[in-house]
């Protein structure tokens, strides 16, 4: 998967937001084209709400406490990349890959 880089500390995952859909997924599909991760987020993109959405669920994701996630950039775009500490590239790939064969619950 392109959208994940690892690094000496953790990951990078490249992101693509959707802020402001009626629930959250994360996961919520794969781009291709962009090579980025689809995410859903409930919050719009205002005063930085989607944003703390973003961090707070890539956290419960991967079960990891919300200080070991960074926005690092992309913080006022929908093109995001965040920075994961500790985590390694195996253990990002497959609860990534679990959860994109997962369909998001939509009500």
């Amino acid at each position: 998967m392109n959208a994940l880089k690892e690094v000496s500390d953790g990951i990078i995952i490249d992101l693509e937001v959707n802020p402001g859909s009626k629930y959250t997924c994360i996961p919520s599909g794969y781009n291709h084209w962009r090579k980025r991760i689809e995410v859903k987020l409930s919050q719009t993109a205002q005063k930085g709400k989607a944003n703390e959405q973003l961090i707070e669920q890539i956290a419960i994701l991967f079960c990891v406490p919300s200080s070991t996630v960074s926005i690092i950039s992309g913080a006022k775009s929908s093109q995001k990349s965040i920075f994961i500490k500790t985590i390694s590239m195996d253990f990002a790939l497959s609860v990534l890959e679990e959860h994109l064969n997962d369909r998001c619950d939509q009500h």
